[in-house]
């Protein structure tokens, strides 16, 4: 599989498999209302949200993954099963009230270990979505990860204070040093943990975590997309020309001799 910066990269990378396959085996997708899904016209440069967020799972050598879609978006699920039949190993289609539902719909069907999870609204380029994902491998195994990043262009951010050496003091509030970034990497200890039912959204479980002094790290994305408004596509589509990997994937796609994309 063709690596990022010209680093070659098999499954997770040899010396790393026996760690990483235990603790990325998984992936959580939750599809956005609010967004056109596979049928509509395109979302960025060309391919569909669903389809970036994919891609950036397969570069950076996750194995399983498993997507839910509410009813509205199953016309997605056919495309999804053709183009990354390697990957998916389970779609979820339940139409739920919020991200933290989802998140639990999907906790009852995944294996058990460190969970990583990506909302189809974040877009960032892939090298730092792989970047993320290695240095969340070095973080404490008991640590919930959150990807933050300094580039607030949200109309509902959600703001995280956080110390020197990079742990999260604080979820929530009018202000912070950096917002949340729609991806995440959840522990087993707190998976197991169960959510309080009177927590509404993940922002909630995640301030609470918080506030209960558990551990939290952050891992700084420079530049995270949140797909709200025409003007995030028009963001997300110049990120997106900038980003060598997609645009190589996208020349593969159109090739009439190719049978699938790049990975």
């Amino acid at each position: 599989m063709p690596g990022i910066e010209g680093q070659r990269m098999v499954g997770y990378g040899a010396a790393l498999l026996a760690v990483l396959v235990a603790l990325f085996a998984w992936g959580f997708l939750r599809e956005s209302r609010r967004l056109p899904t596979v049928g509509a016209p395109a979302v960025m440069s060309g391919r569909a949200a669903i389809a970036h967020v994919l891609s950036r799972f397969e570069a950076a050598g996750i194995e399983r993954a498993a997507v839910i879609f509410n009813d509205a978006g199953r016309d997605a699920e056919p495309y999804v099963r053709e183009r990354f039949g390697a990957l998916i190993d389970t779609i979820v289609v339940k139409t739920t009230r919020s991200s933290l539902e989802s998140f639990r719909e999907v906790l009852a069907v995944a294996p058990p270990g460190r969970l990583l999870v990506s909302t189809v609204d974040a877009f960032c380029p892939v090298a730092e979505f792989v970047r993320f994902v290695r240095l969340a491998a070095e973080k404490p195994s008991s640590a919930t990860v959150l990807a933050v990043t300094r580039f607030v262009d949200d109309e509902k951010p959600l703001w995280v204070t956080t110390s020197r050496d990079g742990r999260v003091r604080v979820v929530g509030g009018a202000s912070g040093d950096a917002v949340t970034a729609g991806i995440y990497v959840f522990p087993e200890r707190v998976r197991k943990m169960g959510i309080p039912p009177s927590l509404g959204r993940l922002r909630d479980f995640l301030a609470a975590l918080a506030k209960e002094e558990e551990p939290i790290e952050s891992v700084e994305i420079p530049k995270v997309v949140d797909i709200d408004r025409p003007c995030d596509i028009e963001e997300a589509n110049a990120l997106s020309r900038e980003d060598a990997y997609f645009q190589a994937d996208a020349d593969v796609s159109r090739s009439p001799s190719a049978s699938r994309s790049l990975p």
